[in-house]
């Protein structure tokens, strides 16, 4: 499957001001996409691991996009200022993109956050799932998202291809 498939090609706010499209992430030999939000105790305890292979892998052409997807409404935490704050905050290296309309979310399938989608250069799905093991840092001993992006930036299949995303559920508008 690949990611036009599963996330038309979309046009999405991001925490830059900027809108964002799809297309403007082609030229990346491996797109990362994770489902995110603001106020997930799981997405806090990831978003340093996520963002340190942003910047690691950003010299390689990676492209890592954080998407929220969360009702704003009922979650007030999860609203776009609120977005640019926590972006601005953390000292995110990639683009925060808010999906008020959780088309995104629903065409990808998500779940939780954090919850990874990994495309190679052709934008298929290689891997989905969990950034890791262990929602403790010094815990961790797999390391699925680092995996599938260098078995991604090889051209080979990662070791595995899906893991079961542990995290908060998707905040879904009734």
């Amino acid at each position: 499957m690949t990611v036009a498939e599963t996330a038309p090609a979309f046009g999405l706010p991001g925490v830059d001001g900027r809108n964002h499209m799809l297309d403007e992430y082609a030229d990346a030999p491996v797109l990362v996409l994770v489902q995110s939000c603001n106020h997930c105790p799981y997405v806090l305890a990831w978003e340093g691991r996520i963002d340190a292979l942003a910047r690691e892998y950003a010299d390689r052409g990676v492209r890592f996009v954080a998407i929220n997807s969360n009702d704003a409404e009922a979650y007030p935490a999860d609203s776009f200022d609120a977005m640019v704050r926590h972006a601005r905050e953390a000292g995110y290296s990639f683009d925060y993109l808010h999906d008020a309309s959780q088309e995104i979310a629903r065409a990808l399938g998500s779940e939780r956050t954090p919850e990874a989608f990994v495309y190679d250069a052709d934008r298929r799905l290689v891997y989905h799932g969990a950034v890791d093991d262990s929602r403790e840092e010094e815990r961790v001993t797999a390391h699925y998202l680092r995996d599938a992006i260098e078995a991604a930036l090889a051209g080979e299949a990662p070791p595995v291809a899906e893991t079961p995303p542990v995290g908060c559920t998707v905040k879904w508008r009734s």
